[in-house]
């Protein structure tokens, strides 16, 4: 077979799945469910469900999952410690990966992986714990306490980051948006997460793996960096000229264009309706004007389209959440994802190891260090 090269792999067919469909002509679709459906329909849970054992929750089956999602709340002593002790200066992105690594040490997967799903569902409990006690004790020396009478993954966080009962409206729109990221295909990160999981490595490090590739601002960062962008302009005129200036210094503009989707992110208008929502009667309501003006000159200027993140980064600051923290949610929302592809590298395993073409120095013979002259 002969494939095209091209930079970033883009392009190159590096495997098959039957979890998510993505920019073939039909939008976005998780297990066969449209994305408009499930984002319209279902609560996050369901969908954390589906991708995880591969069908709708019945409503016992669901209720069974969301309780041991509550259950795996609890954060373990020794990790409490760790978290204590990790500096206040700490990017939130290494605070969750570190989480991951030591849970792996204190509740170890099983030698045959008979446990993979108890802990994909266990980390989706924990993550947003161990991510709040963390920041709280840091920054006021409190450790929260996990217990709560909310039963999403969107209102528990949402509570304990205010110590308030969430807004009803943000509880659905953390609903949504967890929906939204929750899977994606062969992205960089879940990429790299069967890799892992490729080499017959425990579930906790393929995991971290997904979280240290999203890290990146060109990966899961782009939000945090569309957060910025918007933040500058107080108005749509300064929105305008400002973005056109960078785009004059050819700067990059974080949170637009997409590898897959040449004619526009399916999941954009969904998150942009959410976005225009919780701006109305907002302190900052402006910022949405502003995504607007922004939106309209990349389109005018560039043809390039909004991806998810632009219109997040919005919607996440119009509930009060830290800018920091906007990737950690796509963490939240992704595990899901994440160890519906660990689950199915494993059952059709074979080591992920590609080719290279070589394009270094032609043959060399070797010089004494005694002769080396530079």
């Amino acid at each position: 077979m002969i494939v095209k090269k091209s930079g970033g792999l883009a392009g190159v067919i590096a495997g098959s799945t039957a979890i998510s469909s993505v920019g073939k002509g039909n939008g976005l679709k998780y297990r066969g469910y449209d994305i408009y459906d499930l984002a319209e329909n279902a609560q996050f849970e369901e969908v954390a469900y589906l991708l995880i054992h591969g069908e709708l929750p019945a409503l016992d089956q669901l209720n069974r999952f969301r309780n041991k999602i509550i259950a795996g709340r609890q954060i373990p002593g020794l990790l409490k410690e760790t978290l204590k002790n990790l500096p206040k200066s700490s990017h939130p992105m290494d605070v969750l990966r570190t989480a991951v690594s030591v849970l792996g040490c204190l509740e170890k997967e099983k030698e045959d992986f008979s446990n993979q799903q108890q802990i994909a569902t266990r980390l989706l409990g924990i993550l947003p714990s161990a991510l709040l006690f963390w920041h709280h004790f840091q920054n006021s020396g409190i450790e929260i306490d996990t217990e709560s009478s909310e039963e999403s993954i969107g209102g528990y966080f949402l509570e304990k980051l205010h110590h308030s009962k969430a807004i009803e409206k943000h509880v659905k729109a953390m609903n949504t948006s967890l929906i939204l990221y929750a899977e994606h295909e062969f992205n960089a990160s879940t990429f790299a997460s069967r890799i892992t999981a490729s080499t017959l490595s425990e579930f906790y490090s393929c995991i971290a793996t997904g979280i240290g590739v999203l890290r990146g601002p060109l990966h899961g960062g782009a939000n945090e960096a569309a957060m910025e962008l918007i933040s500058k302009f107080h108005n749509a005129q300064e929105a305008r000229d400002g973005v056109k200036n960078m785009l004059d210094k050819k700067e990059k503009i974080m949170g637009f264009g997409h590898r897959v989707y040449q004619n526009g992110d399916p999941r954009n208008i969904t998150i942009k309706n959410l976005s225009h929502c919780l701006s109305i009667n907002h302190e900052e309501a402006h910022l949405y004007e502003v995504s607007e003006v922004i939106e309209n000159v990349m389109l005018m200027e560039k043809s390039i389209f909004p991806n998810l993140d632009f219109y997040s980064a919005s919607a996440y600051h119009f509930m009060g959440i830290p800018t920091s923290f906007f990737t950690p949610i796509f963490v939240f929302s992704r595990t899901a994802g994440w160890a519906a592809h660990i689950i199915e590298q494993r059952n059709e395993n074979k080591l992920i190891r590609p080719g290279a073409e070589y394009n270094g120095p032609g043959n060399r013979e070797f010089i004494p260090i005694s002769e080396r002259i530079h």
